[in-house]
């Protein structure tokens, strides 16, 4: 779809949220100059949420260091549900979350294609489970108060939460992600030069990723990015995440695809996409604006001109802007 073709654009007036510097880990504790809480320290504490054979599944809580009952935000990270982990936390979410004076909790979950997509999805519902389970007693967390925010393949999995998780979240925050699994930008070979930066044969790109089970990429002995341009190059994403072939069994995805689950009462929603995205299609957006739409849901989708895939060489100003403005919906939401 040509820039012509594309649905005019809502544009946005709030002032930056900033970033948050520094990043927090093991038992450091910072300081946090914010009205929610000036004169407390952020603290994170590591939990296993879930251990399936030797592997412990983890997520990170960052609050006060307080016994406030505060409300939730799971972030949820991306990396094409290959790469990444729990740490990976972006700086936006993390000044606003805390700022707001919530806990945050960031999730690991197995990567694929060492597990596959319905024991991924599995992790993202056990997930949920724990933090209403056990979030009130380890971390003070209000398990009737949960906002989700993620990117890339954090957004889709963030979406994927509007249906798979119940009860369902209070507001979810999708940053270039997608609801659809089985179109042409993941099913067929890619022409961007960002998916031809490293080649592989068949054999070595296997090779990267044959390994037991792993929740961080740092765990495996193999480059899950060179792994990742291989199935760009072929189209093979969605088969080598799931085993399925999105041509002949796109079925099979369905259950795993927000695009196909919006109903009125899917949670409010705010998206945040750049229009140049050569990664994830500004489209995919779209596509789940679309539905809230014809279904009524709440959402504010907020394009950012000529951004590339995490908003790279758009305009700061913008950005900014688009930040501000997800933020300020989450906020009515959590409210």
């Amino acid at each position: 779809m040509s820039d012509s073709d594309r649905p005019s654009r809502r544009r946005f007036l709030i002032s930056s949220a900033g970033a948050f510097s520094g990043a927090i880990s093991g038992a450091i504790a910072l300081p946090v100059a914010s009205q929610a809480f000036a004169a407390s320290e952020i603290k994170m504490k590591t939990y296993t949420y879930k251990t399936v054979g030797e592997l412990k599944v983890q997520a990170d809580v960052y609050r006060p260091d307080d016994r406030q009952v505060r409300d939730i935000v799971v972030w949820i990270h991306g990396g094409a549900l290959i790469n990444g982990s729990r740490q990976g936390v972006s700086g936006r979410v993390r000044k606003w979350a805390l700022g707001a004076g919530h806990a945050l909790v960031s999730i690991d979950y197995r990567l694929s294609p060492e597990t596959q997509l319905p024991g991924v999805v599995s992790d993202l519902e056990d997930a949920f489970k724990w933090i209403r389970a056990e979030g009130p007693k380890l971390f003070n967390g209000n398990a009737d108060k949960i906002a989700v925010a993620g990117g890339s393949a954090g957004g889709y999995l963030t979406l994927t939460s509007g249906f798979r998780v119940k009860p369902r979240p209070t507001a979810l925050l999708s940053l270039w992600g997608y609801g659809d699994l089985v179109g042409e930008w993941y099913s067929k070979p890619s022409p961007h030069p960002r998916h031809h930066r490293k080649k592989l044969t068949k054999e070595e790109a296997f090779a990267q990723v044959s390994g037991k089970p792993i929740s961080m990429a740092k765990q495996r002995t193999g480059d899950g990015g060179a792994f990742y341009q291989y199935c760009r190059q072929q189209g093979i994403w969605p088969t080598a995440v799931s085993g399925w072939d999105p041509l002949k069994q796109p079925e099979k995805f369905f259950p795993y695809m927000a695009v196909k689950h919006v109903t009125k009462e899917y949670p409010p929603t705010a998206l945040v996409h750049g229009s140049d995205d050569t990664d994830v299609p500004f489209e995919q957006s779209e596509m789940m604006a679309e539905q809230f739409r014809q279904h009524g849901v709440s959402h504010e989708f907020i394009a950012v001109p000529k951004a590339e895939h995490g908003l790279a060489g758009g305009d700061a100003k913008l950005i900014d802007e688009a930040y501000a403005k997800a933020f300020k919906f989450m906020d009515e939401k959590m409210a």
